[in-house]
């Protein structure tokens, strides 16, 4: 069991932040659609699917709109062509800010990420220039009641790396291609999940003086306030009470 880590309470806030704007439905949608395109309709043989749906169940979204999202990657069901795309950028005090996006129109997408950066004292940077601060990792957050005992006992035997304790939540992290096993290993047991992903997890934190810190928050918020973007992940030890809001 590590010991406390602020990089969930980032993706909490983000979360949040996604509900408060009725933004969520979108982002799901969008992630079944591309998860179906790349792999099929079927959850049971597309691992990446089967997540996406059992996300889009956690937010209660109606299972015609799942349908209609299957139906539209799979082409039964004429909609946008979406393609993911993979941002890397710095922000003031060296900050590494990565930027998931799944777009209809890159040229769009890539002119407002960069307004974003450039805006608020950061930029964007070439492939590679600041993925090698993240390690790609099997993400799951549980609700802070699990009981602990059990969740490392089922967690480690199915494969996990880590169980990070927070105030409120737990973290499991996993190698990618744990991810799955582990992921249904925790289901199976009955364990209330609130959101489960293969993200980008920061090998380390930075802290930054407060006038770089809030134009970082600065960045964030704006990028997160893109319609075209799906996950934002930094290396900012992000205080707890900071306002992400734009």
């Amino acid at each position: 069991m590590s010991g406390h880590s602020k990089w969930s309470t980032i993706k909490r806030k983000k979360q949040a932040q996604d509900q408060k704007r009725g933004k969520v439905f979108t982002r799901l949608i969008r992630e079944i659609t591309v998860a179906a395109k790349e792999g099929g309709g079927d959850p049971e043989s597309n691992p990446r699917l089967r997540t996406a749906i059992d996300n889009a169940q956690t937010q209660n979204m109606p299972k015609e709109n799942i349908k209609r999202a299957i139906q539209r990657g799979t082409g039964e069901l004429p909609g946008v062509v979406f393609e993911e795309h993979l941002y890397e950028g710095y922000g003031p005090g060296g900050v590494a800010i990565l930027v998931e996006t799944v777009t209809d129109n890159n040229n769009r997408t890539t002119a407002e990420v960069r307004h974003v950066f450039e805006k608020r004292g950061g930029h964007l940077a070439k492939s590679g220039a600041a993925s090698y601060s993240f390690d790609r990792r099997g993400l799951i957050i549980l609700d802070g009641s699990t009981d602990e005992d059990l969740l490392m006992e089922v967690a480690l035997e199915s494969g996990a790396l880590d169980i990070v304790e927070e105030s409120d939540a737990f973290e499991v992290l996993t190698e990618v291609g744990d991810y799955h096993a582990v992921n249904e290993a925790l289901t199976r047991t009955g364990f209330k999940i609130i959101e489960s992903s293969v993200a980008y997890v920061p090998q380390n934190l930075i802290s930054l003086e407060p006038d770089d810190g809030e134009k970082v928050v600065g960045i964030l918020a704006g990028l997160e306030d893109l319609d075209d973007v799906q996950n934002v992940y930094t290396n900012f030890d992000i205080p707890e009470d900071a306002d992400i809001e734009a």
